[in-house]
């Protein structure tokens, strides 16, 4: 919608967003290991993030331990796997893993992040029609 302009200003519009619709990406990379664990999910709740954990263990079920670098979303806890799987099954992934957390105030930049960057440019910068 115009917004009527004032003398001397330009004529400016007044828009709403109208998202045509939103994902989450969870992306895990094991660049030593040249592994990338990429799902997509309506939303990032942690029974998806659970999930998300328990795919990278069975993808990796040689590894002994699994580093994972992550930020400090609230999702990203113990109890997300407590809720999800039997109390054994998570206590034992849980001990499968070492989760490294970044910074809460810090400005980082992660392999990770230049994956998404990549697969934004890629992929989800436009639409790709339905098969």
């Amino acid at each position: 919608m115009p917004i009527q302009a004032k003398p001397g200003s330009e004529e400016k519009y007044d828009y709403e967003y109208q998202p045509c619709g939103a994902c989450n990406i969870f992306m895990a990379s094991g660049p030593l290991a040249g592994k990338r664990y990429v799902k997509v999910t309506l939303s990032k709740t942690e029974k998806e993030w659970a999930e998300y954990l328990n795919e990278i263990a069975e993808n990796d079920k040689d590894a002994e331990r699994i580093t994972l670098v992550m930020d400090n979303l609230g999702t990203h806890k113990p109890g997300a796997l407590f809720e999800t799987d039997k109390p054994e099954q998570a206590k034992q992934l849980w001990d499968r893993f070492d989760f490294v957390y970044t910074p809460k105030d810090g400005s980082w930049l992660n392999m990770v992040e230049i994956e998404l960057n990549v697969l934004m440019k890629q992929c989800l910068s436009r639409r790709i029609d339905a098969i």
